[in-house]
């Protein structure tokens, strides 16, 4: 059993208990303060030990000291090197230089104070804290922006540059560039930032300057540059694909012309603006206008002729083939072309090949015999009237006419001109009979008429003369007429008078002319397959026959003194009806009525100036014009 103490030994235990301990306080308190002041007293106007800046030991080191200490290890702002680099461009800078600046003092300064700021206890309790585990203080940097921008803004200078469109112009023959330029703008705050997150680091290193690029909206010409040379380096010439040697052309542009014609214009494509280098349209379009009086022709069937003996064609001028020059289509080949570099452009011509070409055979085109043939008569012509008559026919020698088709003398037979090969003749012009260009074409027409009259065709168009012509009268023998071929006679005046007839047969029609100049005849033949059919016709012969109006008479300055000339005929009026029908195996397939209603002539007489006895008071009915004799008589003395 453990004796139990009393309360007054309780007391006297406690009491000793709180002496000890207050002692031991006490004499802690003692030592440390006795070692604190020591370790002040050692380190008075000193770094206390254990204090680091950043790496370097500054323990006992005064401020001056640790300050030339510090600067001898911190020459980062001065030694270290920066790399500012855009694209190819780059600039070296030292941290200073960008605003980067270290204090060895301030930094010294900071390494003395430690351990000696703040209240008592703090100070006790930050120096017995460096004593214990020592102190590691991180070196201060100052950043000054307005020297970093300062710095950055002599780069921007020679970063910067505006945005520079290209453009392209034409100074005669030579092509003229201006580059485009991206533009360019340096962030400089930017760039400031980020070269500070590099120096935080306290190594040297390149960084990225924040440069804004802006880009032309066009940049580059250089390719449409060098097509606007091409083109310029050589004539451009335009042809006929697969020309024949009688085809026109070919057409040269030589550059100075091209230069003329180019355009340079701004488009928007599909990535963007460009140039386009082209010929203008307007004035490629009426380039190739020119050119469609040039090229555009109509097909032309060959011209042959039927030979009797050998039932074969045999040719005289071959086929042409028809070409229309398509402008539009070619507008756009030549552009196409061009761009690609080519001089030497095929036109988009659209080819026609006639139904009769040189290889055509009779059998071919059912052409096997003699349809029908008629003959006029031209008796008394003068050697225009002669040449009028042959070059009108020839134009119809040897053409063929298509089954169904309607055929036009005039669209045939074209401009009668003097340009032509026609001579001056007598025609009929309104009321008169003058000399004009073309007479005798209407003897070509009548004959014309008479072939398609008796071969049955059917005739679309035809109009009769103003009067009758005895030329249309004349039989195989000088001097005799035959009244009955009266109203089968047609005119023909290009373009306004057209003479028009229907090869309603299956097969094709041959024609052949022949002008027998000697003999004063026109022979004209169809030739074909005869499908059986007939001619019946009849004529009233002149009826309602009306006397020739009174013999005109005219002064006609351009006629000397008794100079007389007659420059028309009297002919009687008269109204003919002709009737034709058309059989086919007994069978009437139509009936047509040609009626003519020729109007009276009237002679027409001229005579110079100052003729005496002119006109005549009793004029001979079978010489109107004539002069009438002067008789003198004797006079006789009176006694």
């Amino acid at each position: 059993m453990i004796p139990m103490k009393s309360k007054t030994q309780l007391k006297q235990i406690a009491l000793k208990a709180g002496l000890s301990l207050a002692g031991g306080i006490a004499l802690f308190v003692l030592v440390t303060s006795l070692a604190t002041w020591s370790f002040r007293a050692v380190y008075r106007g000193r770094v206390f030990p254990g204090v680091y800046l950043g790496w370097v030991n500054l323990s006992g080191q005064t401020p001056t000291a640790a300050a030339g200490l510090l600067r001898e290890e911190f020459d980062y702002p001065e030694n270290g090197e920066i790399i500012l680099q855009y694209d190819e461009l780059s600039w070296s800078a030292k941290p200073s230089e960008l605003g980067l600046f270290f204090s060895p003092n301030y930094n010294a300064e900071q390494a003395f104070n430690a351990g000696r700021e703040g209240t008592l206890t703090q100070r006790f309790a930050a120096q017995v804290q460096i004593l214990r585990h020592g102190l590691t203080l991180d070196p201060t940097f100052v950043l000054d922006e307005k020297t970093g921008v300062e710095f950055l803004d002599q780069i921007a200078s020679e970063v910067n540059r505006p945005v520079i469109e290209a453009s392209l112009e034409l100074d005669g023959l030579d092509v003229i560039v201006q580059p485009g330029q991206i533009g360019r703008e340096m962030d400089v705050a930017a760039s400031l930032e980020v070269a500070a997150l590099q120096m935080e680091s306290l190594q040297s290193g390149s960084i990225p300057l924040i440069v804004t690029e802006t880009y032309p909206d066009i940049l580059d010409v250089s390719a449409q540059a060098e097509l606007a040379r091409q083109i310029l380096s050589q004539p451009l010439t335009f042809r006929i694909p697969d020309a024949a040697p009688d085809d026109p052309g070919p057409w040269t542009i030589p550059p100075e012309k091209l230069v003329e014609m180019m355009i340079i214009e701004r488009i928007s494509a599909e990535n963007g603006e460009e140039y386009r280098i082209a010929l203008d349209p307007e004035q490629l379009r009426a380039y190739l206008k020119n050119q469609e009086s040039k090229i555009n022709r109509k097909s032309e069937n060959a011209q042959m002729y039927f030979d009797d003996d050998t039932l074969e064609l045999v040719l005289i001028e071959a086929d042409q083939i028809g070409l229309k020059l398509d402008v539009e289509g070619s507008l756009l080949e030549i552009q196409t072309q061009l761009a690609e570099g080519k001089h030497d452009i095929d036109l988009v011509v659209e080819k026609t090949i006639p139904p009769v070409t040189a290889e055509s055979t009779a059998e071919d085109l059912g052409i096997t015999e003699l349809v029908n043939a008629e003959t006029t008569y031209f008796y008394y012509s003068d050697a225009g009237r002669i040449n009028n008559i042959a070059t009108a026919a020839a134009k119809f020698h040897g053409i063929f006419i298509a089954p169904g088709e309607t055929f036009s003398m005039a669209a045939q037979l074209g401009d009668v001109t003097l340009d032509e090969g026609y001579s001056e003749a007598w025609i009929i012009f309104g009321d008169r009979t003058i000399k004009g260009v073309g007479g005798g074409v209407c003897q070509v027409s009548t004959t014309l008429f008479r072939t398609v009259f008796f071969a049955g065709l059917p005739v679309v168009e035809r109009y009769p003369h103003s009067y009758r012509v005895k030329y249309y009268e004349q039989t195989a023998t000088p001097g005799v007429y035959n009244t009955k071929l009266a109203g089968l006679d047609a005119t023909v005046y290009v373009p306004i008078v057209d003479f028009k007839f229907t090869n309603d047969t299956d097969d094709w029609l041959l024609m052949e002319t022949y002008v027998n100049k000697s003999y004063r005849q026109l022979v004209w033949k169809f030739y074909g397959t005869s499908d059986g059919r007939t001619v019946d016709w009849q004529t009233t012969g002149l009826t309602d026959i009306k006397d020739p109006p009174e013999t005109v008479y005219e002064e006609n300055s351009n006629l000397d003194k008794d100079e007389i000339k007659q420059v028309d005929w009297a002919v009687e009026g008269a109204s003919v009806t002709v009737t034709r029908n058309v059989y086919r195996d007994g069978i009437r397939l139509w009936q047509d009525i040609f009626k003519t209603k020729y109007q009276p002539w009237a002679a027409v007489c001229q005579y110079g100036p100052g003729t005496e006895n002119y006109p005549p008071e009793e004029p001979d009915p079978d010489d109107p014009c004539a002069k009438p004799a002067i008789i003198e008589e004797e006079n006789s003395d009176s006694s």
